[in-house]
């Protein structure tokens, strides 16, 4: 795993491709019978990127804070977005974009310094050699609802000449892009041993020993990524939630419940107070654009990142549950706690079990500092640590950090109260 990863907090999920034409669920669509497959694949002939500005879109990612940025080079619809050997369906070929579109991608991000990701789906269900009982159609089930997805009677021969594309187009990927992240999908289908995921594994990494995996290469991945909803409890190891701005991974029109910059900050200091990064996705339009209400909530959390970078990079997971009512985050060198306070404390902010003596509290953004005391505690029971509430003058509009300097590395204490 490389060590950049733990430590990147923030990273864009950007689902691009036909679906963007007309707004459709990207894949699922026709997949779940919301849309006939004839009709879905029309897109095909109006995709055109024609406003579409990787520097643009690298310019936004940085100065939002994010460290990496993930684009859909290949769906389950099976559309390429770059110029591939490997023929099947692309953008290059098959629609009037006419033209690679991951190139300028990867160019514009590494100008910046951000890591490069590439998401890459197992299945297609587009090419003639996958074999799939759910077949392009008016099907109706509910979305992300697996059990009608599984695999048809398959023609060794045929699934022979699919992974050869797989693995031809996944090789393509690594020796052009080199990409930090290989970000796959679709691999619900099959087992391990039907994808070759040991086998596809090795190939990556010969081609790029520094790229990381994600959890969809079943028992060869490196993190974790829970999608949707913050985990009650981390997932062991590296791992990243992925998050809609609305209720969409990719541009749908008609979707206009947006989460509020609020709430973003809310579902990131949680996942960083667990160890977790943050994927937050966003849908171009057809024509490459993000649309402004995805820009505004973009530019709002970065924003409060900026403000609050000390409380967000080079730390790890804070205080576990109990200790602190809200998420926090802990310094490198485990000298500095942050806790994060989403409403406006009326009197104090607590801390409970907390062995340390307490240097100084300040709020991060103002440096205002607060003053503090213990009290209670017996013997080896440590008393509660109180925080005077800031001011109005310090409170942050979204969430507000106190950072907490500690005489030593933190010493939490997690007995019954009687020992």
């Amino acid at each position: 795993m490389q060590p950049w990863f733990s430590d990147a907090k923030l990273g864009i999920f950007i689902h691009y491709g036909i679906y963007a034409v007309d707004g459709w669920a990207e894949s699922w669509s026709f997949y779940t019978g919301e849309v006939t497959h004839e009709e879905y694949m029309k897109q095909l002939d109006r995709f055109t990127a024609s406003r579409y500005d990787p520097q643009a879109w690298a310019e936004l990612f940085a100065r939002v804070g994010a460290q990496y940025a993930v684009l859909t080079t290949k769906h389950h619809d099976g559309v390429a977005l770059w110029d591939t050997d490997h023929r099947g369906l692309d953008v290059v070929r098959n629609t009037p974009a006419g033209r690679d579109l991951v190139t300028g991608f990867v160019d514009a991000l590494r100008e910046r310094n951000l890591k490069v990701g590439l998401y890459y789906s197992h299945s297609d269900w587009n090419h003639p050699d996958y074999a799939s009982e759910r077949r392009p159609g008016p099907h109706i089930v509910e979305p992300n609802d697996y059990s009608q997805a599984r695999p048809g009677e398959e023609d060794p021969e045929a699934w022979a000449r699919y992974l050869a594309y797989r693995d031809g187009q996944v090789g393509e990927l690594v020796e052009r892009f080199r990409p930090d992240i290989l970000w796959f999908d679709g691999e619900w289908e099959r087992t391990e041993e039907q994808w070759r995921m040991r086998e596809l594994s090795e190939l990556i990494l010969a081609g790029n020993p520094d790229t990381v995996l994600n959890a969809r290469m079943l028992g060869y991945g490196d993190y974790a990524t829970p999608e949707q909803g913050v985990p009650l409890v981390a997932p062991d190891g590296p791992w990243e939630l992925c998050l809609t701005i609305n209720g969409s991974w990719s541009h749908r029109a008609e979707d206009r419940d947006f989460k509020s910059v609020r709430q973003l900050v809310r579902y990131f200091t949680e996942t960083i107070g667990m160890g977790g990064n943050l994927l937050l996705a966003a849908g171009p339009r057809e024509d490459g654009t993000i649309p402004p209400e995805q820009v505004e909530r973009l530019e709002g959390l970065g924003s409060w990142v900026t403000k609050h970078a000390d409380a967000v990079y080079g730390t790890v997971a804070g205080l576990p549950a109990g200790h602190h009512y809200g998420p926090s985050t802990l310094s490198a060198d485990r000298r500095t706690l942050y806790l994060i306070c989403f409403d406006a404390p009326r009197e104090a902010v607590s801390i409970r079990g907390l062995r340390n003596a307490v240097r100084r509290v300040s709020v991060v953004g103002t440096g205002t500092e607060l003053g503090h005391h213990v009290t209670g505690g017996l013997d080896k029971v440590p008393g509660v640590t109180w925080i005077d509430a800031p001011g109005a003058a310090d409170l942050d509009v979204y969430a507000t950090v106190l950072a907490v300097e500690l005489d030593g590395e933190l010493d939490l204490y997690r007995g019954t109260g009687r020992d």
